[in-house]
């Protein structure tokens, strides 16, 4: 990013931030988090200052919308409600997601979503690859791959009739289960001995220099970028 597209996106003079790179000048404490915002870094990577340390601190925790102690004890409709309010980015990542693909309210939002404005994109591990496999096990049994079949054969109305919408399988260790719908989001994190809808889920909300959401919302685009189309054979096992 130049100086001049970075002081027009934050609306300073150019000036300006030239002395905040080359004099060491610190910004004012807005454009501090105005800064961190456009160029999708914590604001102490940028200033290492100690009361930005404790503002940053703050600005993610008031990120936290909610905490559930398992996922099983989320509000049933919240998933929905998240997704059905979103116009942008409607994501999935997840090794199976099982309950969501046999969730046809849900099926439906997605055609709607598609439809409309939004970019849905749904990830779910690839069945043959070893960090599914390790997942399993780690959960205590060994069928995560037959999870993940089950759900592609749920979604083949989906992805025979709605192309647009994306399914992609990844290879990718996954810590979390991540359903972002925009600037909100749930994030299930994996822990080991215990299947996911005993792990807690976390409700985020993205806030200017927060810095919570977005580094949530980084690892969904690094796995997109290295995940597979879904084949046939994926579904039908031929």
């Amino acid at each position: 990013m130049t100086v001049q597209s970075l002081a027009e996106a934050i609306e300073v003079n150019p000036k300006t931030v030239e002395r905040w790179i080359t004099q060491g000048k610190v910004p004012y404490r807005r454009h501090q988090y105005a800064t961190a915002a456009v160029l999708k870094v914590d604001v102490t990577t940028l200033w290492d200052d100690e009361r930005a340390a404790e503002s940053a601190a703050d600005m993610a925790k008031a990120e936290i919308v909610a905490v559930y102690p398992h996922r099983h004890t989320v509000p049933p409709n919240l998933w929905r409600d998240l997704y059905a309010h979103a116009e942008r980015n409607v994501d999935v990542l997840v090794y199976s997601g099982l309950f969501l693909s046999e969730d046809h309210l849900f099926h439906d939002l997605l055609k709607r979503k598609v439809e409309g404005t939004a970019q849905v994109r749904i990830l779910l591990g690839d069945p043959e690859c070893e960090a599914v496999r390790q997942r399993g096990i780690d959960e205590g049994h060994r069928i995560m791959d037959g999870k993940i079949r089950n759900a592609l054969v749920n979604y083949r109305p989906l992805i025979e009739s709605h192309p647009e919408i994306g399914f992609r399988l990844h290879a990718t260790t996954l810590y979390n289960s991540i359903y972002r719908a925009d600037d909100e989001m749930l994030v299930n994190p994996h822990v080991y001995g215990i299947g996911a809808y005993m792990a807690p889920v976390f409700h985020l909300r993205r806030m200017p220099g927060g810095g919570l959401f977005d580094t949530y919302a980084n690892s969904i685009e690094q796995t997109w970028g290295g995940a597979r189309q879904v084949t046939d054979r994926d579904i039908t096992g031929a």
